[in-house]
């Protein structure tokens, strides 16, 4: 037969049916306690942590170990895997990884020169073509 027992809010111990003392805070929350005493320190406002007879104060400093689970062990980690991204296959990524960063850097410098040369011949046309209009006006 197994017998349906609470826990204590305040001690953490066991309940069981017949024994509990039950609080109804004015929020609707519901507090069982094993007995009077858990009651009065509750009402009291004291912290189950610093009396030693909680369970809350056996777990905090590590006393009855032997009825504490054990950890699961963590897996280890996947390994990474390396997909394409949109716009760039497999290979491509692969073979800029391996690049050496010096190689890297003269590429990253000679797209950054050509995009500001084009940037400069896009305003030297903008500027002749508005000094075109400026001439036509007058």
């Amino acid at each position: 037969m197994v017998i349906k027992t609470e826990t204590c809010r305040f001690s953490g111990l066991r309940i069981y049916p017949g024994r509990a003392v039950k609080f109804v805070r004015t929020d609707t929350q519901i507090f069982t306690f094993l007995k009077s005493k858990c009651r009065t320190l509750f009402n009291q406002r004291k912290k189950p942590a610093k009396l030693a007879w909680t369970s809350l104060y056996r777990k905090q400093h590590k006393k009855d170990l032997t009825t504490e689970v054990m950890k699961r062990k963590k897996r280890g980690g996947k390994a990474t895997l390396s997909r394409a991204i949109a716009g760039a296959s497999l290979e491509v990524i692969q073979k800029k990884r391996a690049e050496k960063p010096e190689v890297r850097q003269a590429a990253r410098d000679s797209a950054l020169r050509e995009v500001k040369e084009r940037m400069k011949k896009d305003k030297a046309a903008k500027k002749a073509a508005a000094k075109a209009s400026y001439k036509g006006k007058r």
